[in-house]
């Protein structure tokens, strides 16, 4: 079975968006991998000290296929050291993974397949 972790920033840490509905709808999207026998588990970060110790457990959590990184950490100017540590995590703890990109948390099944 083919394996990928979803790499995004915390939709409860998103000033002024309703983070219950925007988190729902992640879950959604994990649930759309498991209806293509795809085992995907997903890891929520914050730009702030935890962010390594967070993605470096994730990715050390198995051998990932894919690792896909969300629109979240990418688009927004403010998180690009963010983005870059997250790459250079990747990197570092699963340097066999592929790297895809997501433009939403609804199209992440369909990064990580182009990779599969």
């Amino acid at each position: 079975m083919s394996s990928v972790l979803v790499i995004g920033y915390d939709p409860q840490a998103i000033p002024g968006v309703d983070g219950e509905a925007l988190r729902a709808g992640l879950d959604a999207e994990l649930a759309r991998f498991g209806a293509q026998g795809i085992d995907a588990d997903m890891a929520l970060v914050v730009f702030d000290g935890s962010a390594e110790s967070v993605l470096t457990a994730a990715l050390a959590r198995r051998p990932w296929d894919v690792v896909v990184v969300g629109g979240g950490i990418r688009k927004s100017e403010p998180l690009l050291p963010l983005f870059e540590q997250v790459v250079n995590l990747i990197r570092r703890h699963a340097p066999r993974a592929a790297v895809a990109f997501n433009t939403t948390g609804g199209d992440s099944l369909e990064a990580a397949q182009r990779w599969l």
